[in-house]
């Protein structure tokens, strides 16, 4: 290892390549230089946008070593490797032995990851549930066999047993089941009703985002229908998910011109349809803390009894109270 700094548990490393080493990965690279991460590792931090080279951010794991470059990499504090009971309050649509369903709240993060170590939806079900619930599925985020992200509200299923486990799993996995969630976007899509097509993979210039990509991507499959149009500056639409990938909505509504309101990865400009939209409500749609997303219904087999099961959770009040601002001032005009 390059004699720059050991590393530590948390913080920068600091590497500079030797001529040697010039044209590896730079995954590998790091990972043969501090000898304590896997190249995987490595990979999901780079991933996570925590390398950084002598010209800045450095997003692709391939990218090949350049003799005499620095690279510094980030390593977030380590966690815990089982999560801890945290009496977080959550609504319950539905619970028996086998599973929970609830109403995931807007800004509850589902499962520890950096970044949000505690305060998750992971917590808070170890407390309701107790610790035979550690048991089950991954070690970090037991039970959850798909997910909601942080700001979008609305319907989850929760694995209680393996067997639950295991049936929702592959359930998710082979799309049988029923899911539909609510948007309230930018813009009049045309057609009124459509499928949106195109693998998404990361966004090679922000890490953080998605985006419909050419190569190396997984195909994805989104279908839409408008509920509720006002003019051409806002419509309300159903979407189901005909794949299930990282943002996938998002990504599609926003690449095919209608962008989720108060999105705060891709709504990066005004909108053209917000021009057509007065004070205050031109203000009260863009300046919208969160995407206006909710998982409206789900449908599936239950895991033990195979009896079809059907659950929807309403509008939460700060999306309801958007959509009557919406309906109050924009109708008619």
């Amino acid at each position: 290892m390059p004699a720059n700094s050991e590393p530590s548990p948390s913080g920068p490393i600091r590497i500079t390549a030797t001529a040697d080493q010039a044209g590896q990965r730079v995954d590998r690279f790091l990972a043969d230089a501090i000898g304590t991460l896997s190249r995987s590792r490595v990979k999901t931090l780079i991933d996570e946008g925590r390398l950084r080279g002598d010209s800045g951010p450095v997003t692709q794991p391939a990218e090949p070593v350049r003799a005499g470059g620095t690279y510094i990499l980030d390593l977030p504090a380590p966690t815990p490797a089982t999560p801890q009971p945290q009496a977080i309050p959550f609504t319950i649509l539905y619970e028996d032995a086998d599973l929970i369903v609830l109403d995931k709240p807007a800004g509850l993060v589902v499962h520890p990851a950096p970044g949000n170590p505690d305060g998750t939806l992971v917590n808070a079900l170890l407390a309701h549930c107790g610790p035979g619930f550690t048991g089950i599925g991954a070690e970090r985020r037991p039970g959850i066999v798909h997910r909601l992200d942080k700001d979008t509200s609305g319907v989850m299923v929760v694995a209680k047993t393996q067997l639950a486990n295991d049936a929702l799993t592959t359930a998710f996995a082979t799309r049988d089941l029923d899911r539909a969630y609510t948007a309230l976007v930018w813009g009049l899509p045309q057609p009124l009703s459509g499928e949106i097509e195109g693998a998404i993979g990361r966004d090679k210039r922000d890490r953080k985002r998605m985006a419909i990509v050419s190569h190396g991507g997984k195909q994805a499959l989104t279908r839409y229908r408008t509920i509720r149009a006002w003019q051409t500056s806002v419509a309300l639409l159903e979407c189901r998910l005909a794949t299930g990938r990282t943002h996938q909505i998002r990504v599609h509504l926003s690449a095919h011109g209608h962008p989720v309101v108060g999105d705060p990865l891709y709504l990066r400009r005004v909108p053209s349809a917000a021009k057509a939209v007065n004070q205050p409500l031109r203000g009260q749609l863009l300046d919208f803390p969160r995407q206006a997303l909710h998982a409206a219904s789900l449908g599936f087999k239950h895991p033990r009894t195979g009896r079809p099961m059907s659950f929807e959770a309403a509008l939460p009040t700060d999306m309801q109270a958007l959509l009557d601002a919406v309906e109050s001032q924009l109708t008619g005009c």
